[in-house]
């Protein structure tokens, strides 16, 4: 379950887990096995978690940055 979830980290953030990142990891494993390890657990868990939000976050800001435009 903690290596499924790594990958998944790694394919939405678009970059290597690192050991900064290993916290949400275990944080979104003990989630999901509340829940008998739902795939769908896992998922939800990778969306809500800080790297993800945090890479969102800065995607958009640079997005932002680079055309100039403002956040709606």
């Amino acid at each position: 379950v903690s290596t499924i979830t790594e990958k998944l980290l790694t394919y939405a953030l678009g970059r290597a887990v690192e050991a900064r990142d290993m916290p949400a990891v275990r944080h979104i494993v003990r989630s999901a096995a509340a829940d008998q390890y739902r795939f769908s657990e896992i998922v939800l868990g990778i969306v809500s978690s800080e790297p993800f939000l945090l890479k969102s976050a800065t995607g958009q800001a640079n997005t932002l940055a680079q055309t100039g435009d403002t956040p709606r």
